[in-house]
């Protein structure tokens, strides 16, 4: 038998950008809005990497790997724009 969770709802304001950011990434996925960005919350709030992932990031970051410059970790298009790509 599932378990029914309580749902509050909630107002943001955020930019038009990224509204139409985050549908056109939800239509990929084929999901609506709201869960595209609770899915995202929940993962946010309560999945933090193992010990073993922390290292690798903190390693990756220090620019240990590589002999240019450090990797940037804070977002997806900061990483790839610090690998060139």
């Amino acid at each position: 038998m599932a378990i029914a969770l309580q749902k509050k709802n909630q107002s943001f304001r955020l930019s038009v950008e990224l509204i139409d950011r985050l549908k056109a990434l939800a239509q990929r996925q084929n999901r609506s809005l709201n869960n595209f960005v609770e899915t995202i919350l929940l993962d946010a709030a309560y999945h933090d990497p193992n010990q073993l992932t922390a290292a690798a990031m903190a390693e990756a970051e220090s620019g240990q790997l590589r002999s240019t410059k450090p990797l940037d970790l804070s977002s997806i298009e900061a990483m790839e724009k610090s690998m060139g790509l």
